[in-house]
């Protein structure tokens, strides 16, 4: 009867037993015939390569779900865009229409007095009352400025859209500032409504009213935006 190789080459962990208990190294796959181990082996080293790929593959996904750290866009820097908004498109309608000649001033009395805010006064400013007066001041150009659209649709005025754009963006501006002004209480004021003309009679009067109202928002708008800059910091240690 003759035997298969197998059967004649007896396994190697079978002829050595006390030799196995001095080499605590050995593999599972050391009982095994030489040659069927070396087999075994590469497969075993085939199967960790292929798990350590798929685990490479995976790093991308990993990384991608982990939540990326996101900047909070603070109160005082959707205010100063805001009026960067608004500043320009107060320049958009000044220069689509532009005078030639001077233009007759100070014919609007209720506007809120610009010359005494200078660049100086900017780092001295104090948040409650900077944020409330501010208020004030836009809800009283806003009354002007709806005004002008009045007059200004009666005489079919080209201007007319872009202004109802520009009191849009005002009035959601006022809104943003009511908001922070009551997360942190300041006090809401009030001023006297100013009485105007109800209609203009020229087409000529309500170039000169726009231009003016233009002129002096755009004052207004440069200032705001550099006191709600200036006021970042101050908002930030209150909340």
């Amino acid at each position: 009867m003759f035997l298969s190789n197998t059967a004649q080459r007896p396994l190697q962990a079978w002829t050595t037993p006390r030799s196995m208990l001095s080499y605590p190294f050995l593999t599972p796959h050391s009982f095994l015939h030489p040659e069927e181990g070396e087999k075994c082996g590469l497969l075993l080293d085939s199967s960790s390569s292929l798990l350590f790929s798929l685990l490479l593959a995976q790093l991308p996904v990993f990384t991608s779900a982990s939540p990326v750290p996101h900047r909070r866009t603070s109160d005082l820097d959707k205010l100063s865009n805001q009026t960067r908004n608004l500043m320009k498109l107060t320049q958009e309608l000044l220069k689509e229409h532009a005078f030639d000649s001077d233009v007759e001033s100070h014919r609007f009395r209720s506007l809120p007095e610009m010359s005494n805010r200078s660049a100086s006064d900017l780092s001295n400013l104090e948040l409650k009352p900077t944020l409330s007066q501010l208020h004030a001041d836009l809800k009283l150009y806003e009354h002007h400025f709806e005004w002008l659209n009045r007059v200004s649709k009666r005489h079919q005025h080209p201007a007319v859209p872009k202004l109802g754009e520009m009191i849009k963006e005002m009035k959601s501006l006022i809104s943003l500032l009511h908001r922070q002004m009551q997360r942190i209480e300041a006090p809401k004021l009030t001023n006297p409504t100013p009485s105007l003309p109800p209609h203009l009679p020229y087409h000529f009067d309500v170039l000169q009213s726009s231009h003016e109202l233009l002129q002096h928002f755009k004052l207004f708008c440069d200032w705001a935006y550099r006191a709600f800059l200036s006021l970042k910091p101050k908002a930030s240690a209150v909340q």
